[in-house]
């Protein structure tokens, strides 16, 4: 989102000296190659070059008090393997997390029951200190389409249970029944409560696909901002924008001791992608909001992207280096559902005309300009074409629909969506028809709000066919409470007749697919700023297989 959605643009971090400090040992020509921006991120991070000596190993008598403080969590579910997280974080809101920096050994297990009398896999991992004692565990040889229980062990401490599921294999289509899967989007700590989670730990969903700013650079005071805290006072190292590897770290840690984020976490495996807010607002590329030099923009990027990993359920080959990282993904779900989840944020270029909303010019219709990367967007066709699944999913971060802000031809759109690449979306459209795909999904956050869209061949005229749907998830908090209807829902509504559906409150999107039809649901609550809210559900909609558009239920 942009700062014109949420008021003025914060001062930049005195932090940001350490990142030029950095950066100055490196010119541009060695930073831009990985190897000097892994080297520029251990210098001003103290991570260990290669070849260094590995850590002692901690004595787990030493853990005197709990280190499962963040909980626990899964992730990327394939057919046969599953991804467990944690990390251990006995003081969570200290830089070490209350840990020496020392190797940790960590046990496992895996279960078919949630009193682990059957347990089906069990094994060890070592927490190092250079990944701040994060874990991933892959668990391989696993049954498809299988419920699991897991838990850690840690000297004498036990974590909580968490719940996981592998994806069914690709066999018969008989074989795959449905799927339900929930999105969300955009949890700003400072702007409201979690509540949202607490309704969705109790969804029966199978996955849930989180589009993008699970963190916010932004500065937390004391008080946690609109939760108004009166029991406790946060430390002073949160209220100030987070750029160093240190910030972003401990950012994770004040978002991860939140209750209801950590049920939603231990009841449902998470799919995750980002969007600008765990870095920088509306960065692009290595071009950041305030033009800082690229080789200052990218350690910050590097330390923003390593902490991504470090808390977040992702597997090994997601791992960053130095400041790339693959997020980009495919998995199925059967062959009932082909998910592919897309960066827009990593290779796109700059946003035209400036950013913010604009009229539409030459630059936001340059053909050479790229929200995804040439390389993602061939990734994405070439798996379309290979697909033989029945729904094609595309959770990715924002707007992919036209959106005008006003009536008539003098309208602006947004130059951070799709609207300001409109190439790009020409020819992902291109691309799907080619394929032969019937029943496009794609799924959106960014926004704080819920839009319901069809998606048609040309934006620009109202008899297009309609070849797909748009389904954006609100915001679980940030914007705090919102209202039904923003002040531009007329508007909004009038100028965009895709647009099925606008409402502002918070909450999440459920989805369940099957093999001919599918149904959408929009969750919302009337307020975030204090906790407890109850959930209602404010509009649903349902999709055939094979006529593509959104039928009001």
């Amino acid at each position: 989102m942009t700062h014109a959605a949420h008021g003025a643009t914060p001062p930049r971090s005195s932090h940001s000296a350490e990142l030029r400090a950095a950066a100055h040992h490196f010119d541009r020509r060695r930073f831009l190659t990985l190897t000097g921006a892994a080297a520029a991120l251990a210098l001003a991070t103290n991570l260990p070059t290669a070849g260094a000596a590995a850590a002692a190993e901690l004595d787990p008598r030493r853990i005197t008090e709990n280190p499962f403080t963040l909980g626990v969590a899964s992730g990327d579910p394939l057919p046969t393997s599953a991804l467990l997280w944690t990390r251990l974080a006995p003081e969570p809101y200290e830089p070490d997390g209350g840990l020496p920096a020392e190797r940790v050994l960590v046990r496992w297990e895996l279960a078919h029951d949630e009193n682990f009398r059957r347990v089906v896999r069990r094994g060890t991992a070592l927490a190092h200190p250079e990944f701040h004692h994060t874990v991933h565990v892959e668990v391989a040889h696993l049954d498809p389409g299988r419920v699991y229980h897991y838990r850690f062990r840690a000297g004498s401490w036990i974590s909580d249970t968490g719940r996981t599921r592998t994806a069914p294999g690709r066999g018969r289509l008989s074989d795959t029944s449905g799927l339900s899967f929930a999105a969300v989007s955009c949890q700003r700590y400072d702007q409201g409560y979690y509540t949202a989670y607490r309704h969705l730990a109790n969804e029966d969903v199978d996955v849930v696909l989180h589009l993008g700013d699970y963190l916010y650079e932004y500065a937390v005071n004391a008080a946690g901002g609109a939760r108004n805290y009166t029991d406790r006072v946060l430390p002073a190292h949160f209220n100030h924008e987070t750029v160093t590897l240190e910030d972003y770290r401990l950012r994770y840690a004040l978002y991860k001791t939140d209750p209801d984020l950590q049920a939603a976490h231990r009841a449902h495996p998470f799919v995750v992608t980002w969007d600008d807010h765990e870095t920088e607002n509306n960065y692009a590329g290595d071009d950041d909001e305030h033009d800082s030099p690229p080789e200052e923009f990218l350690l910050r990027r590097a330390a923003a992207y390593r902490a991504y990993w470090e808390n977040q359920p992702l597997r090994r080959r997601q791992r960053p280096d130095g400041p790339d990282m693959r997020l980009y993904r495919r998995f199925s779900w059967g062959r009932l559902a082909q998910f592919d989840i897309l960066d827009t944020r990593q290779y796109r270029d700059n946003q035209a005309q400036g950013d913010g909303w604009q009229t539409p010019g030459p630059e936001s219709a340059d053909p050479a300009r790229s929200i995804t990367g040439d390389a993602q967007e061939q990734w994405l066709l070439d798996g379309w074409a290979d697909s033989d699944a029945i729904w094609n999913v595309v959770p990715q971060q924002v707007t992919f629909s036209q959106r005008r802000n006003a009536v008539g031809e003098n309208y602006k759109v947004s130059m951070d969506s799709w609207d300001g690449y409109r190439a790009s979306r020409e020819r992902v459209l291109a691309g799907a028809d080619a394929a032969g795909i019937e029943n496009l999904m794609v799924l959106t956050g960014d926004v704080h709000v819920g839009y319901a869209f069809d998606i048609k061949r040309d934006f620009d005229d109202r008899s297009s066919r309609t070849v797909g749907a748009e389904l954006v998830a609100t915001s679980v908090s940030s914007g705090g409470n919102g209202s039904d209807k923003p002040a531009n829902w007329d508007t909004y509504m009038t100028a965009n007749p895709h647009m099925r559906f606008y409402h502002g409150r918070r909450g999440y999107l459920t989805v369940s697919l099957g093999r001919t039809q599918a149904r959408a649901d929009f969750h919302a609550l009337p307020y975030v700023t204090t906790p407890d809210a109850g959930l209602t559900t404010v509009a649903s909609f349902a999709l055939e297989a094979g006529n593509p558009g959104l039928t009001p239920v």
